[in-house]
């Protein structure tokens, strides 16, 4: 009898085994949390004192562990949002105001950002392989290793951001909801514009499932218990802000020197809070904190009225901004680190090669959109899913942006997302030419 090849049973290839080991293998997964962790670990090593916003966040903090409340130079401020000042001081408290403290809290941050990336990879994408190159990405990805010392708001944000992304996806109950609209109100507290992304994601869980406009009703209740819920969770701040500065302020009174400096004659698209038009606002003394900021808005809205070609002109450059440059947490050791001088050359060589991993994490973004996108239609499922929770996330900062100015540093937020997605497009190539190189048994 003549001998015929059949598709099935197969032989694996190697590259099918060695994609299946990754995926598979307990030991694989606990290197790249070594890994993760010890590239954080070292970077802590390093002498860096905080500066410009950093420094403001730094003062807050260990002013309200020595009980001396949200003050600037004596008196009640709301120009920082206060969450990561609040968290921060909880750590001061307990383990005293220091660098090493600071250190230890970002790194726990960290290592919690990492876990959530791990879980929302397997959710989203249904695939171990793809979590697992999310994680080993985000754990190689010099910029977000970078920032574990500094005394700014992004890694701790990244981190309630992904809980609430989570809590809301993996729901089972409008119970747990109730937690979602307490980190999301936490992290309000931490960056203003927050509850803009809480739309965003209720419009993909809308999207993604059949029966459209008859499951509109009950996200659209699930949505506001979110919002409400972190409503609550601001709200005595806002009340706080009524009783020590006399208005109602939401969050801060920063809101409108930042809308200012994104939009004046000699904008750039940047936060240019040196332009001259800036320099003369700041230099005025007739107003206090709350009026300032109110004049600050009135002008940028004022000018953006006046001028709608220029601001039109304006959103391009912003885009730039934010989404090309990346590496911007070398401007923090340059300022603060003693050791910078001596180790420039490093440091710029630092910066150069994540620039270069930033740009292909980014143009794999792109290619998963499309991918994905073809992958749906030629095997005719529904196009929108839980898959577009990385693109949602990547429009809540561009939005932001469009409005204020754009700083690379917005989008560090967006990045655990995008790791895993272009994990998904690897393992899924991987897959892909591993199934091509398959061998056929012969019987």
């Amino acid at each position: 009898m003549s001998a015929q090849i059949l598709d099935f049973p197969t032989r694996p290839s190697r590259l099918a085994l060695r994609l299946e080991w990754f995926a598979t293998e307990r030991s694989v997964l606990l290197a790249i949390w070594a890994l993760y962790f010890a590239l954080r670990v070292a970077v802590l090593l390093i002498d860096v004192t905080p500066t410009s916003d950093a420094a403001s966040y730094f003062a807050r903090a260990a002013g309200l562990a020595a009980g001396q409340g949200y003050m600037d130079k004596g008196l009640p401020t709301a120009f920082w949002p206060p969450g990561l000042p609040l968290a921060l001081s909880v750590m001061f408290h307990q383990f005293g105001i220091s660098q090493v403290s600071l250190g230890l809290f970002n790194l726990g941050a960290s290592m919690l950002t990492g876990l959530l990336t791990l879980a929302l990879g397997r959710h989203i994408f249904g695939s171990e392989a793809a979590a697992r190159g999310g994680l080993l990405l985000l754990a190689v990805y010099p910029n977000a290793i970078a920032y574990v010392p500094l005394a700014l708001t992004e890694v701790f944000y990244t981190m309630l951001l992904l809980a609430g992304c989570w809590a809301v996806m993996a729901r089972t109950n409008r119970w747990q909801l109730i937690g979602a609209g307490l980190i999301f109100g936490f992290a309000t507290l931490v960056k203003a514009q927050t509850l803009v992304v809480v739309p965003l994601i209720f419009a993909i869980d809308w999207l993604r499932a059949r029966g459209m406009w008859r499951r509109l009703p009950g996200l659209l209740v699930e949505g506001l218990i979110v919002i409400a819920v972190a409503a609550l969770v601001v709200a005595p701040w806002t009340a706080r802000n009524h009783a020590r500065l006399g208005h109602w302020v939401a969050v801060s009174t920063n809101g409108g020197y930042t809308l200012l400096t994104g939009n004046h004659d000699s904008a750039t698209g940047d936060f240019t809070p040196n332009a001259p038009v800036v320099q003369r606002f700041m230099a005025r003394t007739d107003l206090d904190e709350v009026a300032s900021d109110k004049e600050a808005a009135r002008m940028g809205l004022a000018w953006i009225r006046e001028n709608p070609g220029k601001f039109a002109a304006l959103a391009p450059r912003k885009l730039v901004r934010l989404w090309l440059p990346d590496g911007e947490a070398e401007w923090a050791y340059q300022g603060g680190a003693p050791n910078y001088p001596r180790f420039e050359a490093l440091y710029r060589a630092v910066r150069y090669a994540n620039q270069g991993y930033y740009a292909l994490l980014m143009i794999g973004f792109a290619a998963a959109f499309a991918v994905m996108t073809l992958r749906r239609l030629r095997e005719r499922t529904r196009w929108a899913g839980w898959w577009l929770l990385p693109y949602g996330v990547a429009l809540y900062p561009t939005l932001i942006c469009l409005l204020f100015s754009g700083q690379s540093r917005f989008h560090y937020p967006v990045m655990p997302f995008i790791c895993m997605t272009v994990g998904w497009l690897v393992a899924t190539g991987v897959e892909r030419l591993a199934w091509a190189r398959r061998k056929p048994t012969i019987h």
